[in-house]
């Protein structure tokens, strides 16, 4: 009985206008998820814990015409009195300059690994495994399914330019 070979969905990429602009890779070629991966500029701020915060920060990048690519906010507990975001816009400078209006003590930009992969599992695993693989210790990661088909998983390592040459050849 003969079956048929499934045809994948072309992938939609997302752009980043944040730097450094890092072209996308081809999907990988051997077994399991295929992905692309870009670098990506993440934005870090912090701000006196207080409630409501984090519909002042949605409301502060929305009033600048910001989108939210990506993001996490967090508050450790009631005695760390800091909450952190951090986040991946469409537009760097304009969500600077929004966050400092609205009262953050400190923002610092890093460059992270935006890779973009087939929603199945084994994907982070094939994503980690080739990072660590090449010697490179993975600092954070964070991921969420934007459809049931891909899946967004962010990366912060010890070395990003290398874990992107190693990812795009696996």
């Amino acid at each position: 009985m003969a079956t048929k070979a499934k045809k994948a969905a072309p992938k939609k990429k997302k752009s980043v206008t944040a730097r450094p602009t890092v072209k996308a890779a081809p999907a990988a070629r051997t077994s399991g998820p295929k992905f692309t991966v870009t670098a990506a500029i993440e934005i870090t701020a912090t701000f006196p814990d207080t409630m409501g915060l984090t519909a002042k920060v949605a409301a502060a990048l929305a009033a600048e015409n910001v989108n939210i690519l990506a993001g996490t906010g967090y508050s450790a507990s009631g005695m760390r009195r800091k909450a952190t975001f951090t986040l991946i816009v469409d537009n760097l400078e304009k969500a600077e300059r929004a966050l400092e209006r609205i009262g953050a003590d400190e923002i610092q930009d890093s460059m992270v690994l935006l890779v973009e992969t087939e929603n199945k599992v084994g994907a982070l695993e094939k994503i980690s495994k080739a990072i660590a693989n090449a010697g490179i210790n993975i600092y954070y990661f964070y991921s969420t399914t934007s459809s049931a088909r891909t899946a967004t998983c962010v990366f912060k390592t010890a070395d990003d330019q290398k874990a992107i040459k190693v990812l795009r050849s696996a």
